[in-house]
């Protein structure tokens, strides 16, 4: 009877099953980075006007890992005190006040970057 010996196997088998938290720590790097960048974009897309002075620091970022997925999320912080409250009326305007679209395309700007930072944390978890 003829048979085959595998070596090595359970070296394979044990990196497999840390394959997973390597990549939800890589990938949640590169949402982290990516919500930086987005972030200081906004913020700058929506400095120097004169009615919202202030308003451009209320924007903030958080990442949120769970089992889903990851999350980052960017936008005024309502818990900060002063202009967060008014980041809708900024982004989208009102009848009388012109908008100054800042996080919809400070989030367009950086979707590249997102999907080349999820592609590096693939190659780095293997």
């Amino acid at each position: 009877m003829a048979g085959v010996d595998v070596i090595g196997l359970t070296v394979v088998v044990d990196d497999l099953g840390t394959f997973a938290e390597r990549l939800r720590v890589n990938a949640a790097k590169a949402v982290k980075v990516t919500s930086l960048k987005v972030k200081r974009d906004a913020q700058s897309r929506a400095s120097g006007h004169p009615r919202w002075v202030h308003y451009p620091r209320t924007i903030t970022y958080d990442i949120k890992v769970t089992a889903e997925g990851i999350e980052g999320e960017i936008g005024p912080d309502k818990d900060l005190k002063g202009q967060a409250a008014y980041g809708a009326i900024v982004e989208f305007g009102t009848s009388v006040t012109a908008p100054i679209p800042h996080l919809g395309p400070a989030l367009d700007a950086n979707a590249e970057d997102l999907v080349a930072g999820i592609e590096i944390a693939v190659r780095q978890a293997m």
